[in-house]
Parts: structure tokens; C-alpha cells; sequence
């Protein structure tokens, strides 16, 4: 693993080198700017980021994250310069690993974006530090998922609008047409199943304030899941 820093440091170099970081960053400001001023400042509104975070934010980082993962691996198969990539003694996990945590930062950088609307609702009251917190760790449980879906999908083509799209398609299943139809269905094992691989269910109790590990392993559990996904599929085209 002592090759993951010097990868991680290479996509991030790679970011800020191409007009992706930028554009995905101007996208994510201009949307949450939009969701905070409409949903939270208008006459008898609650006061709160409870309106940005359980509505708005999840919507926009189903189609923001994938942006930031399209180009990761498809580009290298595009440009060829997986092959030596992969010539160098670097793992397929390794090169997973390094590219998730480089996405994952960038991610990051956006999360501290949206500490400028907790401070302004700080101005007219006081604020809930643990409840933030909260709010906090949910949001970065469900952009380390998000990224590796989105980075899974970039393994599987050499199309970075394809990656996207499919990214859009699984994410958007995940989180809202699966609880859309938990609750549609009569109670029993079909319901219970959709609310429990629902992103949406798992994430609003982050929201509300509470943390709960079911929630936690989930996340965690199926970041993994599609981590080790990506690698199995890099190690396919090592052989085909």
C-alpha cells in the first residue's frame, strides 16, 4: 500500500488540472446556494439546515459526485495509459484505493463549501453543534458511497458520459425509486427489503440527528462492496 499517497497526490494534481474540479464546484455552490436561499430563508420558515440536507443536498450529489469519478479510470483506458499504469508494481487495489481517496478529497473540499450556511443561521440563533455533526458524518458516509458507485461505473467503459449516465441511473434507483416504492408496496419482506437498501431511509436519520451503526455499516459495507467490485473489474481487462 505504499504506493496509495503518491496516487492519491496524482489525482488530485489531476483535478485541479482540467476544468472538471472547477466545474463540478461551480455546480454544487450554484445548486446548495439556490436550496439554502429558497428553502430556508422565506417568511414563517423553519430556521434550519434541516431543509438544504434532507431534501436538496442528496438530490444534488446524485448527479454532482458522478462527475467527479467519470473521467478517473475511462480516461485511462481511453488515453492507454492504464497499461502502464498497471506495468509499474502498483496493485489493482492500490490504484482503486488511491483514485477512491482522491475523489474522496475533492469531496471534501465541497463539504467545506456548505460550513458558510451553518454560520449565517448562526447569526439569528444559536447552533446545534452535535445535530451538525451528525449532519456532517452522514454526509460523508453517502459521498463515499456515491464515489464508489460512480468510480466502479468509470472501470466498466472507456465513455465518460456513459459512466455518468449509468452512475445517475444506479445512484437515483438507490436512493429515491427505492423508497418511492416501499412505500407503495403492503407491508411484508418486499417493504422491509426496499427501505433497508433505500440510501434515502439509512441517510435522514443522519439528518434528524441520530446515528445509528445499522446505518453505518451500510454505508460502509457498501462502499466496500463496490470498491472490490472495481478492482475485480480492473483485474478482468489486466486479462482480456
Amino acid at each position: 500500500m505504499r504506493n496509495i499517497p503518491t496516487l492519491v497526490q496524482r489525482e488530485l494534481g489531476a483535478y485541479f488540472l482540467s476544468p472538471i474540479a472547477y466545474i463540478v464546484t461551480a455546480i454544487f455552490l450554484l445548486a446548495c446556494g439556490l436550496a439554502f436561499g429558497l428553502g430556508t430563508f422565506v417568511p414563517g420558515g423553519e430556521a434550519s439546515l434541516r431543509s438544504l440536507l434532507g431534501q436538496w443536498v442528496i438530490l444534488i450529489l446524485v448527479f454532482v459526485l458522478p462527475m467527479l469519478t467519470m473521467r478517473q479510470l475511462s480516461e485511462e483506458f481511453r488515453n492507454g495509459t492504464i497499461e502502464t499504469l498497471m506495468t509499474t508494481p502498483t496493485s489493482e487495489t492500490e490504484v482503486v484505493i488511491g483514485k477512491f481517496l482522491g475523489a474522496f478529497m475533492m469531496f471534501g473540499v465541497l463539504m467545506l463549501s456548505l460550513l458558510i450556511y451553518p454560520i449565517i443561521l448562526a447569526m439569528f440563533g444559536p447552533l446545534d453543534l452535535t445535530l451538525l455533526a451528525c449532519n456532517y458524518l452522514g454526509l460523508m458516509l453517502l459521498g463515499g458511497l456515491y464515489l464508489s458507485v460512480g468510480l466502479f461505473f468509470s472501470a466498466c467503459t472507456k465513455h465518460q458520459i456513459v459512466a455518468v449516465l449509468l452512475s445517475f441511473a444506479l445512484l437515483s434507483m438507490m436512493t429515491f425509486a427505492s423508497q418511492g416504492l416501499a412505500q407503495q408496496v403492503p407491508a411484508g419482506w418486499i417493504r422491509v427489503f426496499l427501505q433497508h437498501v433505500s440510501v434515502a431511509t439509512h441517510f435522514y436519520d443522519f439528518v434528524r440527528g441520530m446515528v445509528d451503526l445499522n446505518h453505518v455499516v451500510f454505508f460502509l459495507s457498501t462502499t466496500a462492496l463496490f470498491l472490490y467490485l472495481t478492482v475485480k473489474r480492473l483485474e478482468m481487462r489486466r486479462w482480456q
